[in-house]
């Protein structure tokens, strides 16, 4: 039978294995293995990457090879058809983001031609939904697409693109039908490939935090698309968009204050036992937010709160000053919690 799993708060090391009850000794053995592969393939290489902004290649296709991208598409496409919550610094938004809207979207085509070389680590995926002046408000896109005969010509600008640099194929969020009776109902989403005509990629932006992954500004200008770079069907890309511990407690057993190390103190203590609880409750929650997933009953508005609760804004502030310099690996992950605000709010009050 199964071994008794731990409870996460009995747990020696919040990062043992076998502390999740949702997992089952198979997906103890995949999460070794990845375990594994972080600690050979990424960990000694992370500090190079942060300085160059990006991640390599090669440990993109290493991680083709071991199974580690689009670990839930489908068996059939090249996947694993399971659930994987860890990641390098963008490997999610390839895996997690990318790829399941061209899974579940694309034409047989888009399919065929791109999920496998997505799988393999040759063609990196992106997602460019944000615009400068529109922060992630999607019903505020102004970058476009209009019909010249069964083609179309894309305009506009991205910023703030997570595997904007590196990216071979971008989706990218634009405007299709401005008479709309509201901007959701005009949305659509193309694919667009490294290479292609007016395709311009900016500068690559230096963040406080996940500073490996590449994160850039994306150009539009006059982008001649076929109909087949269309994903899914014309205006219904916005119904497709809806439907640090460990370090922490280290470094307070080093850094001093008053004459002694702040994890002698005990409002620092407090603030420990806080971080370890809210990671026991988060751990508890984000499961319940997986078996939802797995049983496709999963709303947006549970999911922003599984992304709004949080504890390592608790860890930035621990480490004083040095919370926002690149010495630590802890400053601020990205995204605005104001946004997660918005959406939960919006579904609390909206008419049922």
């Amino acid at each position: 039978g199964e071994e008794e799993r731990l409870e996460t708060s009995s747990a020696k090391k919040l990062t043992d294995t076998g502390i999740r009850r949702i997992f089952s000794s198979e997906h103890d053995i995949f999460r070794e293995s990845v375990r594994k592969f972080f600690q050979e393939e990424m960990i000694p290489y992370h500090s190079e990457w942060e300085k160059a902004g990006e991640v390599s290649r090669e440990v993109w296709e290493k991680a083709g090879k071991q199974g580690l991208l689009g670990v839930d598409i489908a068996e059939r496409h090249g996947g694993l058809e399971g659930i994987c919550t860890q990641s390098c610094p963008g490997f999610g938004v390839h895996s997690a983001i990318a790829m399941p809207y061209i899974a579940n979207y694309g034409s047989e085509e888009q399919i065929k031609h791109f999920i496998p070389q997505m799988t393999a680590g040759k063609c990196i995926g992106a997602i460019a939904m944000t615009e400068p002046g529109a922060r992630s408000d999607l019903q505020g896109v102004k970058t476009n697409a209009k019909k010249e005969g069964s083609d179309w010509i894309l305009n506009g600008s991205k910023v703030f693109i997570s595997n904007g640099w590196l990216s071979d194929l971008v989706i990218v969020v634009v405007i299709t039908n401005r008479e709309a009776h509201s901007p959701a109902h005009g949305i659509s989403l193309f694919l667009v490939e490294n290479g292609t005509k007016g395709f311009i990629k900016g500068q690559k932006l230096h963040k406080t935090g996940l500073k490996a992954q590449d994160t850039a500004e994306l150009f539009f200008e006059d982008v001649w698309l076929p109909a087949s770079a269309l994903l899914g069907e014309e205006n219904r890309g916005f119904y497709y968009l809806m439907n640090a511990s460990t370090e922490t407690r280290n470094y307070v057993k080093q850094r001093k204050a008053f004459g002694k190390t702040i994890a002698h103190l005990q409002t620092v203590q407090h603030k420990l036992a806080e971080l370890n609880t809210h990671i026991c409750v988060t751990r508890a929650f984000v499961d319940s937010c997986l078996q939802l997933h797995e049983r496709k009953s999963l709303d947006s508005s549970t999911a922003c709160m599984a992304k709004y609760w949080y504890a390592s804004y608790d860890c930035v502030q621990l480490h004083g000053g040095w919370g926002c310099m690149w010495e630590y690996p802890i400053p601020i992950y990205g995204g605005s919690n104001e946004i997660m605000k918005e959406l939960i709010a919006r579904d609390i009050v909206c008419d049922k």
